[in-house]
């Protein structure tokens, strides 16, 4: 599963590595499917900092970094978005996006 994370936690937390954040609604089915298929990653993967947030308690991150659509995978590094994947095409696609920068 998944962690997620709240506002205060990213705010405090230290994301000083490469870290990848999953952004979502809780309505979008889309994004339901996309972390299904993430967390088929991170059994491959488990040493892979991921975390997700719901994008609708995040607004003014959102709008920071300029997230177009839902679900967002998101690479980070101290914080900043290097790298966004909005298509969640399959679990294979997934596992490269999460591998290419190991």
């Amino acid at each position: 599963m998944i962690q997620e994370l709240s506002i205060t936690e990213w705010e405090k937390g230290s994301f000083e590595s490469l870290t990848y954040l999953y952004l979502y609604t809780p309505l979008c089915g889309t994004c339901k499917v996309g972390e299904k298929m993430l967390e088929v990653v991170m059994e491959m993967l488990p040493d892979v900092p991921l975390y997700k947030m719901n994008i609708n308690l995040v607004p003014q991150l959102a709008e920071e970094w300029r997230i177009e659509s839902v679900p967002c995978l998101i690479s980070m590094q101290d914080k900043t978005p290097i790298h966004k994947v909005y298509a969640m095409r399959s679990v294979v696609d997934l596992y490269k996006v999460l591998t290419e920068s190991l």
